[in-house]
């Protein structure tokens, strides 16, 4: 019994650290009153998910010709130095915030797992047309972005052998929920306002990190 509630507290801690990037996405296309038609929140729930589930299923396949306890140590490499980012690009992001240089441009890097994606961004440079609608294309575009997280931290969890399935059920609720949360509470607060939750994500990946080593 313990076991399964572990198994699933990992596996929410997991998709929830992972649909923090689209929440805060959309959140900003709310502010900027960009709607964010069902079709294109199942664009990105569904692409996200794919590709979280294929890094997953790579990762267990690969699990099976590695040790065990080097799965655990390489797991935990993954899901630390990737919350350790995270946390990293967060606190650099709010000096800047202090010193008024706020620089919102996506900013990908494909470099090993240490992917950025700074999502203070500006909606309007993504929304490719002036309807304020963002469309499939460009939702498709999108979540490719949010996908890279996904393609690591998938990776390392399905080598401690965490649940596949729970973990891909569960992204694919949270992955909508936090689409379809952020743009309803970014239509009603002020433009002016950030919300960066990086932090939170990148806590949540080093916590998980260190229940793999257990």
């Amino acid at each position: 019994m313990n076991d399964m509630l572990l198994s699933i507290l990992e596996s929410i801690m997991i998709v929830t650290a992972l649909s923090m990037d689209a929440f805060v996405a959309s959140f900003a296309y709310g502010a900027n009153k960009v709607k964010i038609p069902f079709s294109s929140v199942t664009a990105i729930n569904v692409i996200c998910s794919s590709i979280l589930a294929v890094s997953l299923f790579f990762g267990s396949v690969i699990s099976n010709f590695i040790p065990q306890s080097l799965t655990h140590l390489i797991c935990f490499l993954i899901l630390f130095i990737l919350g350790l980012t995270k946390f990293g690009e967060s606190l650099v992001e709010w000096i800047k915030e202090k010193k008024g240089d706020i620089k919102k441009n996506i900013k990908i890097s494909f470099i090993g797992i240490n992917f950025d994606i700074n999502m203070g961004i500006q909606e309007e440079k993504i929304d490719l047309n002036p309807s304020k609608i963002l469309k499939i294309k460009e939702a498709s575009s999108l979540s490719i972005a949010l996908s890279l997280d996904g393609l690591a931290v998938g990776f390392g969890a399905a080598l401690a052998n965490s649940n596949i399935l729970q973990i891909v059920a569960f992204s694919l609720i949270s992955d909508m929920l936090a689409v379809m949360l952020g743009c309803f509470i970014g239509n009603r607060v002020a433009e002016k306002f950030s919300f960066n939750l990086s932090w939170l994500s990148g806590i949540m990946l080093m916590i998980l990190a260190f229940l793999k080593l257990s």
